[in-house]
């Protein structure tokens, strides 16, 4: 068995793992798996597939999943439905104590229902600004203030703390002023760096010191680099490493996605990635991709400080309050429901 875990984190095919996923899994270059709706029928059968990727090898292999609420919940029969973050939003407008309660209610709930199945984290909060452009972030989104997004992202953080994971930030530097969707394009934000940071960034970096994870958007900011910011080393080395003092870890998003495609063929695109400054390069869906990447990842040494930055992200142990569950479930329950109800 490796000693150590590698720099891609794979999709696998279905609710139980087949020879090939454990085959790829038992690749060295293979550090994490992520999940999907086609990985989950129920909570049981969820806890035994991250049971068997756990047994393939140590040290355990990182697993995650886009669990976000609203439209991005990758689990939801036997799962707390969570609303949209931009619903949370648009309570804090009128009620900013109860609008940080449920922010940290949803973090609490979310990160207690994977951590009991045996996930380490979910790749949440969007830190993105809802402005009305993008509709692939829209009501992913907590607002479209910076301040309050910062306000509302900290509560759901220190629910994610409470319930023994780290949060990763999304999608760096700003995805939400453009109008092209990265999974099915390349989105080029024209602004001026002076613009994007006033305006975006200042979303990020108050959040920086409590960030386990950062993941960079595939979009193009010609004004900052010619590459998306997910394959720029000035984004991620000179600008969030450096400047910006970012000590986590830096996952690309999906290298499947179109916005990926600059960067060439997907193991081209990996090793852009990582030479870009990402811990991990995330290949989710393309299975063939998956392969070709692997193969020329034979022989690479690990990086000792991604190393501690993936360990780091590992769920942590945390007490279940059952009576405090109830209570936080039927708060978010009353969002979903679109009523007044206000639980204490």
């Amino acid at each position: 068995m490796t000693n150590f875990l590698g720099p891609v984190m794979l999709g696998v095919t279905g609710l139980e793992l087949s020879p090939e996923d454990r085959e790829r899994l038992l690749h060295p270059a293979a550090g994490g798996v992520i999940l999907f709706t086609r990985n989950y029928q129920d909570p049981e059968q969820l806890a035994a597939l991250v049971a068997a990727i756990r047994a393939l090898r140590s040290p355990e292999l990182l697993v995650a999943v886009d669990h976000e609420g609203g439209r991005v919940q990758r689990f939801r029969e036997g799962f707390t439905e969570l609303p949209a973050m931009h619903r949370i939003g648009e309570i804090f407008n009128y009620d900013p104590a109860r609008g940080l309660e449920l922010a940290q209610d949803a973090g609490w709930v979310l990160a207690t229902e994977l951590r009991n199945a045996g996930l380490d984290f979910s790749f949440t909060p969007v830190l993105d600004r809802d402005i009305g452009i993008s509709e692939v972030i829209g009501d992913r989104a907590f607002h479209d203030r910076t301040d309050v997004i910062v306000m509302l992202a900290g509560h759901l953080l220190d629910g994610l703390d409470e319930g023994g994971m780290s949060g990763v930030g999304k999608h760096f530097p700003g995805h939400g002023a453009v109008a092209a969707d990265s999974h099915t394009d390349l989105p080029v934000d024209p602004r001026p760096f002076s613009q994007i940071e006033a305006d975006d960034l200042a979303a990020f970096l108050p959040l920086l010191p409590r960030l386990g994870g950062i993941m960079p958007a595939h979009v193009i900011y010609p004004d900052i680099d010619s590459r998306p910011a997910g394959f720029s080393g000035i984004w991620l080395h000179d600008l969030l490493r450096v400047r910006y003092g970012f000590e986590g870890a830096i996952f690309s998003d999906d290298l499947g996605m179109a916005g990926a495609e600059e960067a060439g063929s997907p193991a081209e695109r990996a090793h852009a990635a990582l030479y870009a400054g990402c811990d991990v390069a995330l290949i989710c869906n393309d299975f063939p991709a998956m392969d070709e990447i692997l193969q020329t990842f034979e022989g690479r040494a690990p990086n000792p400080d991604t190393q501690h930055r993936l360990e780091a992200m590992r769920a942590r142990p945390a007490a279940t309050d059952e009576a405090r569950m109830e209570t936080a479930r039927c708060r978010l329950q009353a969002v979903l429901d679109n009523t007044s109800t206000y639980i204490v």
